[in-house]
């Protein structure tokens, strides 16, 4: 089997795992009511995943990647940190409401499962691109210097991923979407700059 067969069939089985739990729950689902939906033998299923309980964490990755390769087209033309970050939030919070049944599909398998951990080391290519554009904008004087640069990378990813996930997901509306990404900009500049 070719890698882009290989690849087609691991995609398909995760966008129909992603359809059927979103659909019924991850206790109500079953791996044959996901293969059947995904187009491949039970056996296939197997080749990829040891348990339907391990499709979680491959969901989260898939994710991820999809959150990453949105927010990096979007901010690559930016003026400066800060309009990065203003970027930045505006994707979160798009990301966040196209996806919340898959960030709550998520975190609920990921705790189930125990494996909160696992989210952390699926973070962590994110977290490590974040700290390079705040490094950046340390150097460029756009950010106080001495700012420590990995706690302060995973607050702003953990900030403004929780704002959004409370304004889509927690329904936590007393505020316009555009005003509760105001006040996540000016809560974080307040926090990083002298003035």
């Amino acid at each position: 089997m070719s890698t882009a067969t290989q690849q087609d069939k691991y995609n398909a089985i995760l966008q129909a795992a992603i359809e059927i739990i979103s659909e019924k729950g991850l206790h109500s689902t079953s791996i044959s009511d996901i293969v059947k939906r995904a187009g491949v033998a039970q056996g296939t299923f197997y080749l990829y995943f040891r348990s339907k309980n391990a499709l979680i964490p491959a969901i989260a990755q898939n994710l991820i990647s999809i959150t990453m390769d949105k927010i990096k087209e979007n901010t690559q033309q930016h003026a400066d940190f800060w309009e990065f970050l203003t970027t930045y939030i505006h994707q979160i919070y798009s990301i966040t409401d196209e996806y919340k049944d898959v960030i709550v599909l998520c975190y609920s398998g990921l705790a189930i499962d125990h494996s909160m951990e696992i989210w952390e080391s699926i973070y962590q290519p994110y977290y490590q691109w974040f700290q390079d554009e705040l490094k950046q904008a340390i150097a460029q004087g756009e950010v106080i210097s001495g700012t420590n640069v990995q706690w302060t990378s995973k607050m702003i990813i953990n900030l403004v991923e929780n704002a959004a996930e409370r304004f889509y997901i927690g329904r936590d509306q007393d505020m316009t979407k555009e005003q509760s990404m105001t006040e996540v900009f000016h809560f974080l500049k307040r926090s990083m700059t002298n003035s």
